[in-house]
């Protein structure tokens, strides 16, 4: 069976996914079959794996990571927001339904069975399992019905890793105090101490890494220096969305949407050096981009109402009258619709009218779409002919059936699907997407990690304003990805105790 390690933060945003991800990627290179497991994940960026299940995007960075397929088996519990005090709940992949955060809480004991036959799954398919906690374990109120932090370790029977996040202050705070609020039998548990992000002279640090020692006594295995890697990150906690780039040559523009998921989608812009990508929120914000890019959204009808009520939504199609190109992906390009309908009461029920860029209307219904997609674009007209030809993948998550009307183009051409019912493949025509003009959107997520794609969008947009862009080399961002995991694993080598850890992951609790 595996060895198991886990790694908890003192806080959200401490550093927990980017470390075990790290971890993984020097198990790996080690030599041994790593695996990531969360037990439960909150997150509205979301993944489609191969055989059509859903997790968080943030195991399958970690699985990359690790140079394994994702699975579902590490990520058993996903809650996607759908309002302040509520959740859709996916369990191994699939849908189980809504539910409002006290009702979860009561009934989420009841997945425990569905947690551990995952995780035995993983135990017996790999020689390390490197396990992800949530927030905080010293959450007093919530650790009655914990399955995500220390009651994740007493189930995996796991040794912990408690990380602490300098760069935000108070870290010896953090870590003290945190292993003062967990019980006798969980502070035996906690076999290291990380202080993670750190900036500066580490011997300034030293006399109270001492005293951290001495008065918690756990030794600290590590001062992780704040690593400059690009990696996905989680989404609730992302500073993507404050960093105001300057516009640079080619200047993309995301709106921010008060749902936004999957955001993730855009990161392959940002390798690319001459592209600039911001995350706007405001009309003040927006400027004259070259692309507008609408992302995808958990609450569609709220966000597309949120646009409208900021004014967002009529700079839009100012700005696609002047002939800046519109993108949408998802929940995005349903917006960019005529109208929006749910019958169903899927998200708020009743319809709406779209922003009106495509012809086109999409109605929800209660049975999720989930499917990979391989293809090639079609024929495409405008700004973006560029795509004409060009093969693309990716998956769709969605509720919507859209049906185009006239005047709409369709985007592809021949497509594959996987679905999670039939685990052969579909071949065959199917509107992943449309166009009008200047006006773009597809339901495939995941479009722009080809290499030939971001080239061809940017090649378009550089003519466009009659630019040379021929010097804005587009990368690959598969090997893109597989250069920062191993940029991780080396800033992490230098900085933590790995002999310590590895004696701590063989000596188990």
């Amino acid at each position: 069976m595996a060895k198991v390690i886990m790694v908890q933060g003192t806080m959200s945003n401490a550093g927990k996914s980017l470390l075990t991800a790290g971890l993984c990627r020097i198990f790996k290179q080690d030599g041994y079959r790593v695996a990531p497991f969360k037990s439960q994940n909150m997150a509205l960026n979301s993944f489609i794996t191969e055989d059509g299940l859903e997790m968080g995007r943030a195991q399958v960075m970690q699985a990359e990571a690790a140079g394994i397929a994702p699975s579902v088996d590490m990520n058993p519990i996903l809650l996607k927001p759908t309002t302040d005090v509520g959740s859709q709940v996916i369990v191994c992949g699939e849908v189980l339904g809504n539910m409002k955060a006290r009702e979860y809480f009561a009934y989420k004991k009841k997945l425990i069975p569905d947690i551990m036959e995952a995780f035995h799954r993983l135990e017996e398919k790999y020689d390390i399992i490197v396990i992800e906690g949530a927030g905080s374990p010293a959450e007093i109120n919530l650790k009655q019905d914990d399955i995500v932090n220390m009651g994740m370790a007493k189930l995996a029977k796991a040794p912990v890793l408690l990380v602490g996040d300098i760069d935000r202050g108070g870290v010896f705070a953090q870590l003290i105090g945190t292993v003062m609020l967990l019980e006798e039998e969980e502070r035996k548990m906690v076999k290291g101490l990380i202080i993670n992000k750190f900036r500066g002279d580490k011997t300034i640090l030293d006399p109270g890494v001492k005293m951290l020692e001495e008065r918690a006594g756990i030794p600290v295995v590590g001062v992780a220096p704040y690593l400059n890697v690009q990696v996905e990150d989680e989404d609730s906690l992302t500073d993507r969305f404050e960093v105001h780039r300057q516009a640079a040559a080619i200047d993309l523009a995301v709106i921010r949407l008060p749902r936004i998921s999957n955001f993730t989608d855009f990161n392959p812009f940002e390798a690319i050096d001459g592209v600039s990508l911001r995350y706007v929120g405001s009309v003040r914000e927006l400027g004259t981009p070259d692309m507008i890019l609408l992302p995808g959204s958990k609450s569609t009808i709220s966000d597309l109402l949120w646009l409208r009520q900021s004014g967002l939504e009529a700079a839009i199609k100012k700005a696609e009258a002047a002939g800046t190109v519109i993108f949408g992906i998802c929940g995005g390009y349903q917006m960019l619709g005529q109208r929006i309908s749910d019958p169903e009461g899927t998200e708020s029920g009743g319809e709406v009218a779209g922003i009106g860029l495509l012809p086109m209307e999409t109605v929800f219904e209660t049975e999720k779409t989930r499917t990979r997609v391989h293809g090639t674009f079609g024929e495409v007209q405008g700004a973006l002919s560029d795509l004409s030809g060009v093969s693309f993948t990716g998956y769709e998550i969605h509720m919507g059936v859209s049906t185009l009307k006239e005047g709409a183009v369709s985007l592809t051409g021949l497509t594959e699907e996987s679905h999670p019912e039939r685990r052969e493949a579909k071949r065959g025509s199917k509107p992943d997407g449309a166009s009008y003009g200047s006006v773009y959107g597809t339901y495939v997520h995941g479009i722009f990690d080809c290499a030939e794609m971001t080239k061809a969008v940017v090649t378009a947009l550089g003519r466009k304003k009659g630019l040379d862009v021929s010097e804005l080399h587009s990368v690959d961002f598969a090997e893109f990805k597989e250069q920062q995991y191993d940029l991780l694993a080396a800033g992490l080598r230098e900085h933590l105790d790995m002999k310590k850890i590895y004696e701590i992951l063989e000596e188990g609790i």
